[in-house]
């Protein structure tokens, strides 16, 4: 997407590579400093993932499937190259469990190389890295096209989290309905839930917001019901991170209950998420991993004093638990926006899915 740096705009993916760099937005400096930060091989890209220098199922996709190519092209001997690769896989799949386009990517850079001679292997890593990164951007562009249909002029949209062009990489899941409405012409407005403790909805979803010149407004994440009550609120539209293929979905922390307080008032809640962060092995939610995170993230908040700084908000007595994602069943949904288009949350819609994948 268009980013304004230094008076000027600028078209910016989440991540690329670059020889055998991979260069990324570090996005734990936004919305206060923006920065491009080098990642020379897979073992730093890997920590780049893991410590949410990158973050958003998608650009965790994008960025697995670069940080693969580079353990290939790191190797120098013949012998024993896949050793080496295999390891490097599994430290990048072990960065952030959740994730399934993490594992999606790697599984497509695996056959890639299948049967290749490290050469061969070094030239057909890369080229599906950067492959896998391009369809991350056509299929954000084609989520927007077929969720603008549910945005009208004047709708008043309620989002969670970051699933903008940071997170899928480039145009997003579920802001891109916002952002293709908008090039239509059509004014619509956005709650951000702050979406604690690592704030992405406070700290990126609202800077995408301002960058694009979409009108918007943070809101405490407790007080989302308040204006759902209200009737202030139209559809809600969040992103997800795995999605079974009974139609239950994995996302940020606190995804469930907004689902809950959606239904309770009659507002319809959307999922946005290519097809590849539907995992079509995953009967249902029960099944899905669920990562946590240090406690650190709930007793500290983070912010900005001419530096990035973290400010104890909890007793020095007290300990957190912090779990990054919650499982929102089937039947909070009313829709998958996919970029094949909008899906109900049913296992005979999403097996579908996968025979057109």
């Amino acid at each position: 997407m268009l980013v304004k740096v230094g008076g000027k705009k600028r078209w910016f993916t989440a991540s690329w590579l670059d020889g055998s760099t991979v260069k990324m937005i570090d996005q734990r400096l936004l919305p206060f400093r923006f920065k491009i930060v080098s990642m020379k091989n897979h073992r730093d890209t890997a920590n780049a993932i893991k410590n949410m220098t990158i973050r958003g199922a998608g650009s965790i996709g994008a960025a697995a499937g670069f940080a693969c190519a580079q353990a290939v092209l790191e190797c120098r001997k013949k012998e024993g190259w896949l050793g080496y690769v295999k390891e490097g896989f599994e430290r990048i799949a072990n960065t952030r469990p959740t994730a399934h386009d993490l594992f999606f990517a790697i599984e497509r850079i695996k056959t890639a190389i299948k049967g290749k001679n490290l050469r061969e292997a070094k030239i057909s890593a890369v080229k599906e890295a950067i492959k896998i990164g391009k369809e991350y951007q056509r299929n954000g562009k084609l989520i927007g096209m077929h969720g603008a249909r549910l945005l009208k002029s004047s709708s008043m949209v309620l989002t969670h989290c970051n699933a903008g062009w940071l997170a899928l990489h480039d145009w997003g899941s579920a802001l891109a309905p916002i952002y293709f409405a908008k090039r239509l012409h059509r004014k619509i407005f956005v709650f951000v839930d702050e979406t604690r403790p690592r704030m992405q909805g406070a700290k990126l979803t609202a800077w995408e917001l301002a960058n694009e010149g979409i009108e918007h407004t943070i809101i405490a994440d407790n007080a989302a019901g308040f204006f759902m009550q209200k009737g202030e609120i139209d559809l809600c539209i969040v992103g997800a991170d795995r999605i079974a293929i009974n139609g239950d979905v994995a996302n940020k922390i606190g995804t469930y209950e907004k689902a809950v307080l959606a239904k309770e008032n009659g507002i319809p809640f959307y999922i946005a998420a290519p097809t590849s962060t539907f995992d079509f092995r995953c009967k249902n939610g029960k099944q899905i991993r669920i990562e946590e995170r240090p406690a650190d993230e709930v007793l500290y908040i983070s912010g900005w004093q001419k530096r990035p700084c973290n400010i104890r908000v909890a007793p020095l007595a007290s300990a957190a638990k912090n779990p990054a994602f919650d499982v929102t069943p089937a039947r909070y949904i009313k829709g998958i926006i996919t970029e094949h288009g909008i899906v109900k949350p049913k296992k005979s819609a999403i097996k579908k899915l996968k025979n057109i994948r």
